[in-house]
């Protein structure tokens, strides 16, 4: 953690940031998902930034070591040990990187104009350095022999290369999955935050309005959530809140305000495990967000009661028996997607088309007739469906 973010800056580019992680954090992470008992930072002096990295590394269970130049390795690794080799400022999809190296001991490469081009060192004519390997700890010894201002990730490369270690090719990195490269600067760190929140958030939403509604709004406003540390936490509080603001609508009489404030509650809890799942895959000793099902269920509750509130009285109704119909609907609704395939159960799961199509229906007057009209139909569907598909099962 040597070099700097800039010519001039006292900062390590160690430290830039790809949607509010670091690239020192994704490397220690690394590290202790594989098995890292030690891990060892090469850094002029401990830094408020490395203090955190320290606390990372030891909730982790291995133990931190910072050292200022690369013959220190020397009293710090046995002949006995193997070391994993990390080069400043790599940043790369994490299961990537954990499938090539978990294998054993080898030098990662990749082919010389892709390396090149991504600011890694060159190894021959045809081969550029893949910024990881894992070396036996005898071949560590051999930086005594070198100046103790010496490049410890270049040193240990040439001797490997030298002892016959087995060189592996990293997968080319692509649209899809694989980030594989060098972060040199802040504007390339901005640059690569799109991209990469977009692969983390492949496949997601669904077809459905608010998952699609959901990652659209991760997609945009996700990586300055990320940066500014509060992540899925600051979401979860949103929904909360707007759950709160919902259940209040409907005690005032404004059920479609209510229903309303869970469309978008909905959206934002939809958004939250969005970015809980983006923190956890890079991170996986960050805390998920663990209460998605229960607020799926209060918000199932919500709609129940602000479709009964919403809904006109008829003669000789009470409370009770205008919470059938919206009740028969979230029922059904729960019960629909374990029988569809999960393209279709999608929309099933949206409580927020469904919270904004009650509410539409009593602006324009239909009250509890929509709950009614939508149950019906689900469950003649659900009764229909084992007939539909014993007629395919018998042509």
């Amino acid at each position: 953690m040597l070099e700097p973010m800039a010519a001039g800056s006292s900062s390590a580019r160690a430290f830039l940031r790809i949607g509010g992680l670091t690239v020192a954090r994704q490397q220690a992470t690394l590290a202790l998902q594989l098995g890292c008992e030690r891990i060892i930072c090469i850094a002029p002096g401990l830094s408020p930034e490395l203090s955190d990295l320290q606390q990372q590394i030891e909730a982790g269970g291995a133990q931190f070591h910072l050292i200022s130049h690369a013959r220190a390795l020397v009293g710090l690794v046995s002949a006995v040990d193997e070391v994993l080799v990390l080069a400043d400022g790599l940043f790369a999809t994490n299961s990537a990187a954990h499938a090539l190296l978990e294998e054993g001991q080898a030098v990662l490469v990749q082919p010389i104009e892709q390396g090149l081009a991504a600011g890694f060192e060159r190894i021959d004519l045809n081969h550029a350095f893949g910024g990881a390997m894992r070396l036996p700890g005898r071949l560590v010894e051999r930086l005594a022999e070198l100046p103790a201002d010496c490049d410890a990730t270049s040193a240990l490369l040439r001797i490997a290369l030298q002892a016959g270690v087995r060189q592996k090719a990293i997968p080319q990195p692509d649209q899809a999955r694989l980030f594989w490269t060098l972060v040199r600067s802040e504007e390339q760190a901005h640059a690569l935050e799109p991209q990469w929140i977009r692969q983390r958030t492949r496949g997601e939403g669904g077809l459905s309005l608010s998952g699609g509604l959901a990652l659209l709004a991760v997609r945009s406003f996700g990586p300055a959530m990320l940066h500014a540390g509060s992540g899925a936490r600051v979401l979860v509080l949103a929904a909360a809140v707007l759950s709160l603001l919902a259940l209040g609508a409907g005690w005032l009489g404004f059920a479609a305000l209510g229903l309303g404030f869970v469309a978008l509650g909905w959206i934002v809890r939809e958004s939250a495990a969005m970015i809980a799942r983006i923190e956890f895959e890079q991170d996986p000793l960050a805390r998920g967000f663990d209460a998605k099902e229960i607020y799926g269920w209060l918000l199932d509750v919500l709609i129940v009661i602000l479709a009964a509130f919403g809904s006109e009285p008829g003669q000789g109704q009470d409370l009770g028996a205008r919470l059938f119909a919206p009740f028969m609907l979230v029922a059904l609704l729960r019960i629909v997607p374990r029988l569809l395939p999960g393209s279709w159960s999608a929309w099933f799961h949206d409580r927020g088309l469904i919270a904004l199509l009650l509410a539409g229906s009593i602006l324009a007057g239909l009250g509890g007739a929509t709950a009614m009209i939508a149950s019906s139909l689900i469950a003649l569907g659900v009764i229909l469906l084992p007939l539909g598909q014993s007629r395919l099962t018998r042509h």
